[in-house]
């Protein structure tokens, strides 16, 4: 049993949204279809405050394994935010070598707009 790039590369994005924020339909992007995903796109990056995406190669994949290479992508995606955030809300992990505090938050992705 094992992990892998067998998909291509790992993605991960950061956003800061305004405190006021509303966008229908965030929670869990894995549920939603790609139509909605691309509309949500849209509305999110129209909304951000921040953006930043990180990605990471399946040859990188390859020489540290998933779990870092995902860990790396999240740090990639924070290091593009402008202005930089006070606070990381998490869905469920602490991203190591992080100096932001984070908040790892159970299923954040159902609970908190910023993490959907």
């Amino acid at each position: 049993m094992g992990r892998g790039p067998l998909a291509g590369p790992v993605v991960a994005g950061a956003v800061i949204l305004p405190k006021d924020c509303d966008i229908l339909y965030i929670n869990d992007s894995k549920k939603l279809t790609a139509v909605k995903r691309e509309e949500l796109y849209d509305e999110i990056m129209e909304k951000a405050v921040a953006a930043g995406i990180g990605m990471v190669s399946p040859q990188r994949i390859d020489e540290i394994n998933i779990l870092q290479a995902t860990y790396e992508a999240m740090r990639e995606a924070i290091s593009k935010l402008e202005p930089a955030p006070d606070i990381l809300l998490n869905d469920a992990v602490t991203i190591p070598e992080v100096t932001i505090p984070q908040v790892p938050i159970i299923k954040g992705d159902a609970k908190s707009i910023s993490i959907g």
